[in-house]
């Protein structure tokens, strides 16, 4: 690959951290590379675009930003790009750039020359500056005055759909305007969607997001590794424990660390139940939305009862912060095992009920089958990952199609859809739980005795009978818990399989005990990207299923 690759471009300098193999380009040449990336070495997704300030690091030019790329044989790629000030869109390449390169332009401030609609994303318009430059102090904060009418952007959707253009302004009496959200339940007090409407049918929608901004990543920057697991929480809450694993297993691949048997079992475990209650949430969510109530209750009853058990094991509800860099802050409590098997069945028999109830459901079926679609090529170019890709009939899952944790010993199935709609992206996640099911009791059954913490005093905490003990163990914590784990210099990207999909962390090192630079790869925000282009056509109600459909979780999108 690398070959191939350099035989057609100047490669200006390499690496190969953590398996991510990166290549630096001249900017003139990005385009092309990019091209030749997808057509050529067949990298269908383009994951993520990382912007980062070189302020603080020896380099000629104030800006590096990264492009990661994914194959579906999980093979991952990285090329970058320095500059001071501009560089060429990819958005006319991959459409997953199209978000990409506008969140890039928010917090950075680099021109993406040629985007369509290169304007703020997160922050709101009044916004003076760029949050994660290095010199923006992480406590000044801004306020927004104005809102903003959207109308802008819907002029050029409008545009490019053919429905208007610059001399004619008869959209102003031709169509009805309408915000769904952000003051409306299914959009969560979090989503803004402004649709213009012929009759009941959307034409044109544009999206505004950033109401949740919490100023994850530059948060990071200020924290060690091991203070930053709290944070992770807080992104898909629906499932924090999966959000957990993900950034302590990339942190521990960088570290080169090899993890316990006993903690890759509590791992595996711990986070198809989050998987379990991610998918119940969504789907019972979208029966409330089309008015099933009783298919809630079925989801939603087992689901609190798996909440006691994770309340009972972490101490925490919803936010559990379980994991640990190197182990698992607690091992099982007595009884647990069949506790948990009892909840499972629980569970079984919500959804089979659910099931049963929706199957041959006429109003159901009519609500869902055909609706929204998206097809596989749309999927991948939008950087679609998780179920809702798998909705799309493209059978990608990493903990199939690269392994970690022993999913590759376990016995289970990749529940793959037809036509990408509605229906599809809801029977995906049905079948999932089913399967994650199947993989926590084959845990159960299969999970050795031993410790869940490695033993490495420069990474994990000591006990706390040394630390009452002896003066060795209380220096050890306290170096431990000011200092924080180092990490090799370096850029690293790591990824799950979360409940939505790829949950991926770039994290540069400049070897301190606190990240220079963590990305987040929110899986959901390049699926809500995708949400204009899905609802074109279909009707209002049919917007509000797709928006349940995507699972969008405003904690990760947002950020």
């Amino acid at each position: 690959m690398f070959d191939e690759f350099s035989s057609k471009f100047k490669v200006l300098e390499t690496c190969n951290d953590n398996s991510l193999l990166s290549i630096k380009i001249d900017k003139e040449d990005l385009l092309s590379a990019v091209k030749f990336i997808k057509e050529t070495l067949k990298f269908e997704i383009l994951l993520d675009i990382v912007g980062v300030d070189n302020l603080n690091l020896n380099k000629t030019k104030r800006f590096s930003v990264y492009y990661i790329f994914r194959s579906l044989n999980a093979k991952k790629l990285c090329i970058w790009v320095d500059t001071d000030d501009s560089i060429q869109s990819v958005q006319s390449i991959y459409k997953s750039a199209n978000w990409a390169e506008r969140e890039c332009f928010d917090q950075f401030g680099v021109i993406f020359n040629g985007h369509p609609n290169l304007k703020r994303i997160l922050n709101h318009k009044e916004f003076v500056g760029h949050p994660l430059r290095k010199d923006y102090p992480i406590d000044a904060y801004q306020v927004l005055h104005t809102s903003d009418d959207l109308v802008d952007e819907m002029k050029l959707e409008l545009k490019r759909n053919n429905l208007t253009s610059e001399e004619n302004d008869e959209f102003k009496t031709k169509y009805t305007f309408l915000n769904i959200g952000p003051s409306h339940p299914a959009t969560h007090g979090t989503i803004r969607n402004f649709v213009a409407l012929d009759g009941e049918k959307i034409v044109s929608c544009v999206t505004e997001i950033g109401y949740l901004h919490r100023g994850f990543e530059k948060s990071c920057e200020h924290h060690t590794y091991a203070g930053i697991i709290p944070y992770t929480d807080r992104l898909n809450y629906c499932s924090a424990l999966l959000n957990n694993v993900g950034y302590a297993k990339a942190v521990e691949e960088i570290l080169g660390v090899e993890i316990t048997n006993r903690t890759k079992f509590m791992r595996v475990i711990l986070g198809e139940l989050a998987r379990i209650i991610d998918h119940e949430v969504c789907l019972a969510a979208m029966f409330v939305d089309m008015g099933g109530l009783t298919n809630y209750w079925y989801l939603y009853n087992p689901r609190e009862k798996i909440y006691n058990f994770l309340s009972k094991l972490t101490g925490a509800r919803f936010t559990n912060s379980f994991a640990r860099i190197g182990g698992m802050a607690n091992d099982f409590y007595e009884g647990w095992k069949d506790e948990l098997k009892a909840h499972l069945i629980d569970v079984e028999k919500g959804l089979d009920d659910t099931l049963t109830l929706i199957e041959k459901n006429r109003i159901f079926l009519d609500r869902t089958q055909g609706i929204c679609k998206i097809s596989k090529a749309d999927a991948l170019s939008y950087g679609f990952s998780g179920p809702n890709l798998r909705a799309s009939g493209v059978a990608y899952d990493l903990r199939k199609d690269k392994p970690y944790y022993f999913y590759d010993s376990f016995d289970f199935s990749v529940p793959v859809g037809s036509y990408g709609d509605i229906y599809d992206r809801m029977f995906v996640r049905f079948f999932e739980m089913k399967e994650s099911i199947s993989i926590i009791r084959q845990a159960i059954n299969l999970i050795p005795n031993g410790d869940i913490n490695i033993k490495d005093k420069d990474i994990v905490l000591p006990p706390k009978d040394q630390v009452y003990g002896s003066i060795e163990g209380l220096i050890n914590h306290f170096k431990l818990v000011f200092d924080g784990i180092k990490l090799p210099s370096g850029h690293y990207y790591s990824a799950s399989e979360g409940a939505n999909g790829e949950l991926g962390f770039f994290i540069l090192s400049s070897g301190e005990t606190k990240p220079y630079r963590l990305k987040l790869r929110p899986p959901c925000f390049y699926a809500l990207n995708a949400f204009s282009k899905m609802v074109e056509g279909s009707l209002i109600a049919d917007s509000i299923l797709n928006l349940g459909s995507l699972n969008i979780i405003a904690g990760e999108l947002d950020r």
